[in-house]
């Protein structure tokens, strides 16, 4: 693995000057939702980027600002710097591309509240003193003919390559190459569905991975004329796109969710403040109309605020930990898709999670039943309750959460309630609620390329 990797302006400017054949560099961020965009200067520009920032209009990013206030700065993060591994040929020229994240700032010098990445980074460091907080995710996602079609490509099942391992094994390598490493790859459950599992790192380097890994997926299926979805739920009867998160706290070096019987007491009331507030935050873990069709019984997919072992019908998994290696302590998260904002989502997750500890919340009994098999009765007599069932009912909370609105500032907490309040008006303006569980074709429509 080439370790593209630097630490500092001066070595990214020694690079470039050393590698001709990369004239140009991307500037990446993301807008409210997620969705990843940038814009590009040549090489020689990096340097005064660095020094003095390239200045850009934030008035036609989705939840940033406003078209009278809308000049924004980007200063690149040195510490991000990659080369993508392939090469671009044009009318007889050929070059290739290096990519960096950055800091956003308004006009008066202050840092951007608009900005994810930057909502991610103040938790990180309001909660230092509890540890830092480490992160692997599996990606899951569906490989179609094109953005337009949901036709299934192969009767492939779980860990039955059927076709197209080939495209997960050169994104390994591309990724590889990017100083992104892989921990494996796997075909899913469903026909014509994938993963791919990242290894663990600090949650913000996590979430800037998580994107990079889904535009890399997303070119290597270009090249091969095919498309990658992280829409949640593309097909009706079939599991959708999760994106579990293995989670744990380190601090001083050590694992805080280690005790020699198991998870210790602070992981399991980490676990107590995501069920305590996990319909609070679900808004971000799970974004969209359709984000609420896969959470249903009978796919894997976590439908109730529960925790246990070796229990995929939970919201929180512990896993099995090899007793050998205190670092692989650790829960599991299976709430989450692939669609959301990585950056939102790490930064409600724990500090929601931290609430848990704060707060002392007792510690509930481990699930060790299939919690789709209960009555609605025997889940009120254990204290289970429901996940959000869909976009609407996640709004409301997530409107009047105290938590939220402190995590994310009140500039990101609105503008979500009101891109989503759209969203879901117009979600029932065209489809009702004739599809609570079906995938209906205005979401393949309005999703399935964006996604």
């Amino acid at each position: 693995m080439q370790d593209f990797v630097l630490y500092h302006k001066e070595e990214v400017l020694e690079y470039l000057k050393d590698h001709s054949e990369v004239k140009f560099c991307r500037f990446l961020f993301v807008d409210v939702l997620g969705r990843l965009l940038s814009f590009t200067v040549p090489s020689k520009e990096v340097e005064d980027a660095f020094n003095n920032g390239k200045g850009f209009d934030g008035s036609s990013v989705e939840g940033f600002a406003r078209i009278f206030e809308s000049d924004l700065l980007f200063i690149p993060d040195p510490k991000t710097f990659r080369v993508l591994p392939w090469k671009y040929e044009l009318a007889g020229e050929v070059w290739y591309e290096a990519l960096m994240f950055g800091d956003i700032y308004d006009a008066e010098g202050n840092r951007f509240e608009g900005d994810s990445r930057y909502a991610l980074m103040k938790t990180i460091e309001q909660t230092r003193e509890a540890g830092e907080p480490f992160i692997g995710p599996e990606i899951e996602f569906f490989l179609f003919e094109n953005d337009k079609s949901v036709k299934l490509l192969d009767a492939g099942g779980y860990f039955y390559s059927g076709k197209w391992g080939e495209l997960r094994k050169l994104a390994m390598i591309y990724l590889e190459k990017m100083g992104i490493p892989v921990e494996c790859d796997h075909h899913e459950v469903a026909p014509s569905q994938h993963e791919i599992d990242l290894k663990y790192e600090n949650a913000l380097e996590t979430a800037d991975r998580i994107m990079l890994a889904k535009y890399v997926l997303k070119r290597t299926a270009e090249r091969l004329n095919l498309f990658v979805s992280f829409m949640p739920k593309p097909v009706t009867n079939l599991p959708g796109n999760g994106m579990h998160l293995h989670i744990s706290l380190f601090k001083n070096g050590e694992n805080r969710f280690y005790s020699p019987s198991g998870l210790s007491d602070f992981g399991k009331r980490f676990a107590m403040g995501l069920i305590k507030y996990g319909k609070e935050i679900q808004l971000v873990l799970n974004q969209w109309v359709n984000s609420y069709k896969r959470l249903r019984p009978g796919y894997e997919a976590p439908c109730y605020l529960a925790w246990g072992t070796k229990n995929r019908s939970l919201y929180i998994r512990v896993p099995n930990f090899r007793k050998d290696s205190k670092n692989s302590y650790r829960i599991e998260l299976r709430s989450p898709d692939p669609a959301c904002n990585p950056y939102l989502a790490f930064a409600l997750i724990l500090k929601a999670g931290l609430k848990g500890v704060e707060e002392g919340i007792p510690i509930s009994e481990p699930q060790q039943v299939n919690v789709y098999e209960l009555s609605e009765e025997e889940r009120i007599l254990k204290g289970i309750e429901n996940l959000n069932s869909n976009l609407k009912e996640a709004l409301e909370l997530f409107k009047s959460s105290q938590l939220c609105k402190e995590v994310l500032g009140e500039h990101i907490h609105q503008k979500l309630i009101e891109n989503k309040e759209k969203e879901w008006e117009s979600y029932i303006s065209e489809v009702g609620t004739r599809y609570e569980n079906e995938v209906s074709e205005y979401e393949i429509d309005k999703y399935l390329p964006i996604l």
